[in-house]
């Protein structure tokens, strides 16, 4: 985390840049993001150690901001539509380790250490990513899910008691 010199245990703000060139955006330093229509920008998140997927979440201004002065990782819940400091209810914080943004920035990406088992799903399994689909000839053997997490690291219930699941249907 930056710190302004001038008091050291304060964070600087964040400064975004606005967007003035294609070189400016994909060739500068300037943190220069561009949220999609519903104000939001992907990011990517992934282990530190492993690189394992860990989830794809969405940031507003105010979660991207959060997040670079906190260092740890903040996100737009677009089913509660509220900013989520992913691991205040659960423990399981995401630490970010390294933050990058992408060539035209309209997507982010976080490597992350995560506190306690060290599970990012609201499910129970470490990755959101804990089913694989099948492509190509393996479809002629089947087309359903192939689950490549066999256990949870959590229980959701013990974690969440009786708040209410964020899936949609």
């Amino acid at each position: 985390m930056t710190t302004d010199s001038s008091n050291p245990r304060q964070p600087r703000p964040v400064k975004l840049a606005p967007r003035t060139s294609i070189e400016q955006v994909e060739e500068g330093h300037e943190l220069a993001p561009t949220f999609d229509s519903n104000g939001l920008v992907a990011c990517i998140t992934t282990e530190a150690d492993s690189g394992e997927v860990l989830m794809l979440g969405y940031m507003n201004l105010e979660a991207l901001e959060k997040t670079i002065v906190t260092g740890e990782a903040h996100y737009w819940s677009r089913s509660r539509e509220v900013i989520w400091h992913k691991g205040a209810t659960s423990g399981l914080v995401q630490r970010v380790v390294e933050m990058r943004v992408d060539d035209d920035q309209d997507a982010i990406w976080l490597r992350v250490s995560v506190a306690g088992s060290g599970a990012s799903c609201h499910v129970g399994y470490r990755s959101c990513f804990y089913r694989r689909i099948p492509v190509a000839e393996e479809r002629n053997d089947t087309e359903a899910l192939v689950f490549v997490e066999h256990e949870k690291t959590f229980d959701p219930v013990d974690v969440y008691g009786d708040a209410p699941n964020p899936t949609k249907l």
